[in-house]
């Protein structure tokens, strides 16, 4: 009987060894490098004028959501006031392009997979450091399979570039690290 309970005894233990294991490895740390590197003394407030499209294949809906997502990631991960005009730190630009192309070929030599592409140029100022402007573009893509429609993806892969470009304008701008 000795064995026996020895052995449900290393058991129990080992069972709890894999529990502490899973949650050391459930509680890691990770940082994101998402929060602004700002001088709040100097700088309060940034206007960020609404993007036009000025790109030739157009899908309406892309305008209001870059434009909400932009001004959203300075108001949830910044103390800065949004203003109409002449704010301390400016941003202005236009969508220049969307597009979409084909990216692999299936064995029948068919499009197996298309690409979706968008691109901003930004204009930023920043009217307490102006050696900190810059007009630069930025762009993002998403994949999808040939077999969907893009009307049937389109809302999902458009949300997902403009995520990743305005996080590449908000570091870009702001979280200078």
């Amino acid at each position: 009987m000795a064995s026996h309970s020895s052995f449900a005894g290393k058991a129990r233990l080992m069972a709890a060894a894999w529990v502490v294991c899973a949650l050391l490895a459930a509680c890691s740390v990770s940082y994101k490098f998402n929060g602004a590197s700002i001088d709040y003394t100097k700088t309060k407030t940034i206007t960020i004028a609404d993007f036009p499209i000025r790109a030739s294949f157009v899908w309406g809906p892309m305008q209001s959501i870059f434009n909400n997502e932009l001004k959203d990631i300075f108001a949830n991960h910044t103390r800065l006031v949004q203003v109409k005009r002449n704010g301390d730190l400016k941003i202005e630009g236009e969508i220049t392009q969307y597009t979409q192309r084909n990216k692999s070929v299936s064995s029948e030599g068919y499009s197996a997979q298309t690409e979706l592409s968008m691109t901003v140029n930004v204009r930023f100022t920043n009217n307490v450091n102006h050696s900190e402007d810059f007009e630069k573009q930025f762009s993002a893509s998403a994949t999808y399979d040939t077999t969907q429609s893009l009307n049937a993806v389109q809302e999902e892969l458009v949300t997902e570039m403009v995520k990743s470009i305005t996080d590449q304008i908000f570091n870009a701008t702001v979280a200078n690290w």
